[in-house]
């Protein structure tokens, strides 16, 4: 466990009912790399994991993306003492899911829901670092409303060449002309083989269990899968 850092909280703003953005300070310095995770210590006994949606070339900020449903108790309460405090104690990074930067093999990013911070992180860390391989990024969600950055990641694919942005709705509204359904089927659907790829990966341990069987099935090897997921399943 890394030392425990002292963070002034600088500003928590809603980006949809649910979720909100929330950027910590750090007092000290806060080391990490795109991709990895802190704990928020709610007590001694009590550190909650969040992904960090920061590239590691944004100092002196570190960014969280919390859905705080009243019903998440784990992450509501969270929200709680944040918006009661001005300042919240924290350790990281941890996990070996990170960005790979040195990887020949184009990445391809998938999240659900707001999973999407870890892949936000490795999606601006490449940018900055600008890293010419291709990289895709598939974004599920219920609604479209909750693709809550879906007009600036389509603004980066549009600046950026090698980036791809997918956005994938479950449930689509009449009008909806993008990609449906599951987000990991959407990757299938795109990508025959994925022998020559390199897959990061966040969302619910069941998804992410499925994923991995799937994208096995069509070449993907063990040591180009990533995602915090796979430490406990």
């Amino acid at each position: 466990m890394t030392a425990p850092i002292n963070c002034d909280i600088k500003s928590i703003s809603s980006l949809t009912p649910t979720v909100y953005r929330v950027v910590l300070e750090p007092k000290t310095s806060f080391t990490f790399k795109a991709g990895q995770y802190l704990f928020v210590h709610m007590s001694e006994e009590d550190k909650r994991p969040f992904s960090i949606g920061s590239s590691t070339s944004e100092s002196g900020t570190v960014e969280l993306h919390i859905g705080a449903e009243e019903s998440n108790k784990f992450a509501y309460e969270v929200l709680q003492k944040m918006q009661s405090e001005k300042s919240i104690t924290v350790s990281g990074g941890f996990g070996d899911a990170h960005y790979q930067p040195n990887s020949s093999l184009p990445a391809i990013l998938i999240a659900g829901g707001t999973g999407f911070s870890y892949t936000y992180s490795i999606l601006k860390e490449a940018l900055a670092q600008k890293i010419t391989t291709p990289i895709s990024l598939y974004w599920g969600g219920r609604k479209t409303e909750d693709l809550y950055l879906m007009d600036e990641l389509t603004k980066l694919a549009v600046e950026h060449p090698h980036f791809s942005f997918h956005p994938v709705v479950e449930f689509p509204e009449d009008n909806w002309q993008g990609k449906t359904g599951w987000v990991h089927q959407a990757v299938l659907s795109d990508y025959p083989s994925l022998d020559q790829n390199q897959v990061y990966i966040a969302g619910r341990f069941e998804m992410a269990k499925t994923a991995r069987a799937d994208f096995f099935a069509q070449g993907l090897t063990a040591d180009a899968l990533f995602g915090d997921a796979y430490a406990f399943i």
